[in-house]
This record gives structure tokens, C-alpha cells and sequence, in this order.
């Protein structure tokens, strides 16, 4: 655990493909205008264009005032393909009914719809790429490593936090403390769902994960300070 993993990208198309469904559980819409829009901080462009890039199709924007750029796919086999990648792998149901009404309902893609059966990935194991993806989405909803110090009778206490907010729903959460432990905590003031981690122990999973499913943003590098410090603090 001492050795920092050789960062390594998805090796193939089904780990692509959990990469990109926990992408889009987190931060991605499928719109009536027949596009997929995927929201990434301006820090990680060049994720977005890893992503443009492995898809094959793909425009990138910056989001006029904000520290934000998109990743829009409209043309027809650019979304076809993502929809293959992700078929089986994407765990949130309104991403699924997204890409009926929006996609498949639609004229142009009457011949396509004939082919797929889509399904939502209803197996409880995250042993695969879906929760880097999902940790590394732009919005609140996505994950943040935080390292707090708090002063308690003249003693500095370190905690290590893993973080996942503002999810309307818990299901999700609830697979991410099986496989790390931690706890999930409801904001009533947000009308939302909060997961937290702050055991050593929940901390020792949460590297055990990321170790071996690399983050592909600039959260990363937050992650390997956080790591350190966890490496340091187990000596």
C-alpha cells in the first residue's frame, strides 16, 4: 500500500463503460434536443476530451461565468455507442427513462431501439470502475476527500472524511457504505441524502478501492494527499 499505483485509465470497453454509467448517474442528462451533456470542473478538460476521445464523437464548451465546460454528443452513432457502453452498467432509473424518451422514442432511432434491450444494473457489487466515475463528476452529488483537524482537550485529532452529497435518493449510498462502510445521513433543510466516512477503517476501504479503480480528474491528486496522510498516520 506504501507504493503509489502506476495511474492507470480503463483498460477496455467494460471498463470504460462502468466508468462513463457512474459519470452519467452523477452528472450527465440525456435531453429532448437528442444529446447527451456531461458537466466536468475546468480543471479536468483534458478528462473530458479522454472521454470525447474513447467515444469517438463529442463537442466541448465552456460554460459562459463558470467554472464549468460540457461535453455534448448529439450525432446519432456517438450516442448509439454510448448507449451500448453503458447498457447494463447505469444505476440510476431516470437516466434509464432519459434515454427511452429522449433517445430511442425519437424517429431517427427507430432502427436502433429494435436492436437494444436496455437494463439497469441492478447488482449490488461495485467491483468495477462505476464509482470512479461517479466520484469524479463535477457536481455536489459527487464525491470529495477532506482532511480535517479538530482540537479536542489539548490534543489535535486528524479525521480523514470520504464524501458524497446531495443525492434526492439513497439507494446509491447505500451500496457505496456497504462496500466502504461509513453512514448516510438525511438533510432535511436540502431535501437530500448525505454519505459520509470517517473511520480509519472506512478509510483503509476507500484506498483499497481507489487503489485499484483510479480517479481520472483532478480529484486524484487529492486523493493521493489524503492517502498519504491515512499511510502515515497507520505507521
Amino acid at each position: 500500500m506504501w507504493t503509489v499505483p502506476t495511474h492507470l485509465k480503463p483498460a477496455n470497453d467494460t471498463e470504460f463503460g462502468h466508468y462513463l454509467a457512474g459519470l452519467i448517474d452523477s452528472d450527465g442528462h440525456f435531453s429532448s434536443k437528442q444529446q447527451l451533456v456531461i458537466v466536468f470542473n475546468s480543471l479536468d478538460v483534458s478528462l473530458a476530451y479522454y472521454v470525447k476521445e474513447r467515444i469517438g464523437y463529442g463537442t466541448i464548451r465552456k460554460v459562459k461565468d463558470k467554472n464549468a465546460i460540457l461535453l455534448i454528443i448529439s450525432v446519432r452513432k456517438g450516442l448509439e455507442k454510448v448507449i451500448n457502453l453503458i447498457n447494463g452498467k447505469i444505476r440510476t432509473e431516470n437516466k434509464l427513462n432519459q434515454i427511452t424518451k429522449n433517445i430511442l422514442n425519437h424517429v431517427n432511432y427507430t432502427e436502433f431501439s429494435k436492436t437494444i434491450s436496455l437494463k439497469l444494473n441492478l447488482d449490488r457489487n461495485l467491483e468495477n470502475h462505476w464509482l470512479a466515475g461517479f466520484t469524479d463528476a463535477v457536481s455536489e452529488g459527487s464525491g470529495s476527500f477532506q482532511i480535517k483537524l479538530i482540537n479536542r482537550s489539548n490534543k489535535t485529532e486528524v479525521l480523514l472524511n470520504f464524501q458524497i452529497v446531495a443525492q434526492k435518493q439513497n439507494n446509491l449510498l447505500i451500496l457505496i457504505k456497504d462496500l466502504l462502510g461509513g453512514n448516510i445521513a438525511y438533510k432535511k433543510s436540502r431535501d437530500s441524502y448525505l454519505y459520509d466516512s470517517s473511520s480509519f477503517g472506512s478509510a483503509k476501504r476507500v484506498i483499497k478501492y481507489f487503489d485499484k479503480y483510479h480517479l481520472l480528474s483532478s480529484k486524484h491528486v487529492d486523493y493521493l494527499k489524503w492517502r498519504k496522510v491515512y499511510l502515515r498516520m497507520s505507521q
